[in-house]
């Protein structure tokens, strides 16, 4: 894996990377395929009007499918080009442009937690590798109590699973479920993707979900 975050090495070697990964999701979107099955995950496992963070929104699909059902969706991501497409093809969130590793949402305003964060599209493994258990830290400062933190990313795409359960640990996370897709299939050893529903490693009684 680089040493650096790799969607900025792409967009830092090609300047029309993000303008052709925009142009790719407006015509799956407009071609009718089904970009919502991350969210409908989302959807199902918190009440309705809740508070979710899209961790690495991209263009918004995501986070413009959970508005439209009810919640109060905050996206976050580092391309400036991505959040201003998010902001053109889906007003109503509020998307911001921030770096997941230093991500302090308070600082902006944004003082209270989230029911669910809900990082999809591999956004995990485009970071730096030395900022993994950073993200996932800061990711778990910003739910509420009893929140989860939802990731998934393809297992061949250089974050191993045992790296990433290692540092879930070492991000004051637990594992809740393993999933291999968005559609509730179970993962098991060596399949090609993983969904993981995280917990705070410590919610009862505690302070733990409180950013500030």
């Amino acid at each position: 894996m680089s040493d650096e975050n790799e969607w900025l090495r792409l967009t830092r070697e090609d300047p029309g990377h993000s303008s052709w990964y925009i142009e790719r999701m407006r015509a799956k979107t407009a071609a009718g395929e089904d970009l919502a099955g991350e969210a409908r995950l989302i959807d199902a496992m918190v009440s309705r009007g809740s508070r979710i963070l899209d961790a690495g929104c991209g263009p918004g699909r995501v986070g413009a499918f959970l508005t439209d059902a009810g919640h109060e969706v905050v996206g976050v991501d580092i391309d400036p080009a991505l959040i201003a497409a998010a902001e053109e093809d889906h007003p109503g969130p509020r998307w911001l442009v921030d770096d997941l590793s230093t991500l302090d949402l308070p600082s902006r305003g944004i003082d209270e937690g989230f029911d669910a964060i809900v990082c999809a599209g591999n956004v995990l493994t485009f970071l730096a590798p030395e900022t993994h258990v950073a993200v996932l830290a800061s990711l778990r400062a910003h739910l509420r109590g009893g929140g989860r933190l939802v990731v998934g990313f393809g297992t061949d795409r250089g974050y191993e699973v045992d790296d990433f359960l290692e540092d879930v640990g070492s991000a004051g996370l637990v594992v809740d479920v393993l999933l291999s897709t968005w559609d509730l299939q179970p993962y098991a050893q060596g399949d090609g993707f993983l969904v993981a529903i995280l917990r705070p490693e410590r919610e009862a009684g505690t302070t733990d979900g409180d950013p500030t």
